[in-house]
């Protein structure tokens, strides 16, 4: 058996120049999903993981891809550079012609009281998946964005990874194109003096089922229980932040487990991703389908890392989190930074493709900028949310984002607390779950959505049952807190943990089904409850009420059920 060692003893190990070294060569080519400069990129983090002592997996699996090749644009007769996006379709040929009309930032509300039938229309902020479909139902034709100082580059489907067949026609039917903010406030002056003006684009995006790598690497510890730490190597550009920091410190990470001969308690699985950035999180998802059973059965926590280590990235409160796992990563960057953790919830952004099969997840991004007045962090809080972080730089998906956005102090930084995070989820005798925050948070949850709907009666045996739910955890967290336990009584508690993880992470964050992928748009906390939100709206349409009031019983039986199977779970606990 290894000897245990000090969470110090690694974090000194963490090597600037070696992280720097790494996404130096990461980021030395631009890794589009299925391409020869991805897969040597893959190639090359096999080599090193292998190096460390750890045994590797590459393989392909076929990917439903989209890359953007080309765009032209002419408003009123001047040609603006542009850029089109991933998903978005390709024009004929000859073009698209039209007159441009200014709908403001897109939202539903900007659309309802114009006419913007037939018009190809120009908007504010980034290309959403949602400002898209608002356009596409208020009958526009095409769609120039006004992006940041840059352009950014954008994936425009709701479709979270592969599609199934019902899901074909939800794909954007009309071509999109993004203009950065300068030429955008010309385009803007232009319609406000002569009113709208004629446009005509070209695109061509290249959507086809291609092969992409998935790159597998694991610690084995002494059951079959595991850490899950993941990151994507496909990238816009030379995406030396996105994402190749974040590969560097998964390099890192291993490295110093590996040759540390660290004691595990259970299992390190890294896995790196392809279909990030141009397939909507297609690798991981697909990597979710495929294992689903054995992510269910046997993954305690999943670790993601994305565009970390950048200069000027001295914000580290905001980092996406669970309820549940808030408490491993402020324990974390407390003690390594003195910074107060706060988190924030996650959207429906990232590889966060296992929340199907029950899994705690913990980050995205780490580090972020100071928020600034520009163009670009406006489109980014309008992407992310208002948080107190900026986002992860003005040269976030662009042809900036080079090794000299990299800061080897900063990425030192990052490394040590995401290598602290996987070393204590792997060696801790107890998994690092806090199951009493995410009852409560739930619970918190389920009042609102009783105050929104106080006719929907079913709501308070949710209630009841979450409040016995809590009431039960908490006498088992105490008894935990106030004895020592035996090797069978922690091997039945982390069990019970899991268990309650399925149906605690199925409630807060799974739509309609945890077989399924829930679409890559703004999510309510516990989905099954969302068209409550509707309800009020719809009363003066007696057909919509009825007939929304039916799936909302019905959901709230499914949320009542998952909680009665939750305390039955717990029931079966016996630690005496």
């Amino acid at each position: 058996m290894a000897t245990k060692i000090a969470e110090e003893v690694l974090l000194e190990k963490v090597s600037k120049e070696q992280l720097m070294e790494f996404t130096k060569n990461i980021s030395s080519e631009v890794r589009l999903s299925g391409s020869q400069e991805e897969w040597r990129a893959f190639q090359y983090a096999k080599e090193t993981l292998e190096k460390a002592g750890l045994k590797t997996n590459l393989y392909t699996r076929k990917a439903f891809i989209s890359l953007p090749i080309s765009a032209v644009l002419k408003v009123d007769g001047v040609d603006y550079t542009s850029i089109t996006h991933s998903m978005a379709t390709s024009t004929q040929e000859e073009g698209l012609s039209g007159e441009l009309f200014y709908v403001g930032a897109g939202s539903i509300s900007d659309f309802q009281n114009v006419n913007a039938a037939g018009k190809i229309v120009l908007m504010d902020g980034l290309a959403t998946p949602g400002a898209v479909k608002s356009a596409e139902q208020s009958g526009a034709t095409g769609i120039v964005f006004i992006s940041a100082e840059y352009t950014h580059e954008m994936i425009v489907s709701t479709i979270w990874g592969n599609p199934v067949p019902e899901k074909l026609a939800e794909y954007p039917k009309i071509p999109v194109v993004s203009v950065n903010y300068s030429d955008g406030l010309k385009i803007k002056e232009k319609i406000r003096v002569k009113g709208n003006v004629p446009v005509w684009l070209k695109t061509e995006v290249k959507t086809e089922w291609t092969d992409i790598p998935t790159l597998e690497a694991e610690l084995k510890g002494p059951s079959d229980q595991f850490v899950l730490f993941s990151g994507h190597i496909d990238s816009w550009h030379l995406g030396a932040m996105d994402n190749g920091s974040a590969n560097a410190t998964m390099l890192e990470v291993a490295r110093i487990l590996s040759t540390e001969q660290v004691d595990l308690k259970r299992s390190l699985r890294l896995v790196f991703w392809s279909g990030h950035s141009h397939g909507r999180y297609a690798g991981s998802t697909i990597y979710c389908d495929e294992h689903w059973e054995e992510l269910y059965d046997n993954c305690i926590l999943h670790v993601n890392i994305d565009s970390v280590g950048a200069k000027d990235s001295v914000i580290l409160t905001e980092g996406n989190c669970m309820a549940e796992t808030k408490g491993l990563a402020h324990q974390v960057i407390n003690r390594l930074t003195g910074e107060k953790y706060g988190g924030s919830r996650f959207g429906r952004a990232g590889d966060q493709s296992f929340w199907g099969p029950g899994v705690p997840s913990l980050f995205m991004g780490l580090s972020e900028q100071l928020p600034v007045t520009t163009p670009a962090s406006e489109a980014f809080s309008r992407l992310f949310g208002g948080g107190k972080g900026g986002g992860f730089g003005w040269w976030w998906h662009t042809t900036e984002d080079t090794m000299d956005k990299i800061d080897p102090e900063n990425l030192a930084r990052d490394c040590s607390i995401y290598l602290a995070v996987i070393y204590h989820a792997c060696t801790n005798e107890l998994l690092p779950v806090d199951q009493v925050a995410a009852v409560e948070e739930i619970q918190g949850f389920l009042r609102q959505y009783q105050e929104t709907a106080p006719e929907i009666t079913a709501l308070s045996v949710s209630l009841e049952r979450i409040e016995q739910l809590k009431t039960k955890v908490k006498e088992i967290e105490e008894f935990i807190e106030n004895n020592a336990l035996s090797e069978d009584q922690i091997t039945a508690v982390n069990d019970w943990k899991m268990k309650v993880s399925k149906g605690l992470v199925r409630l807060n964050y799974v739509g309609k089904d945890e077989f399924d992928h829930d679409p890559a748009m703004g999510q309510s906390p516990i989905p099954l409850l969302a068209p409550i939100q509707l309800l009020e709206a719809s009363k003066e349409e007696e057909h919509k009420y009825y007939s929304l009031l039916t799936l909302i019983r019905r959901n709230v039986n499914k949320v009542n059920f998952i909680i009665r199977e939750m305390i039955e779970k717990t029931e079966e606990l016996d630690l005496i």
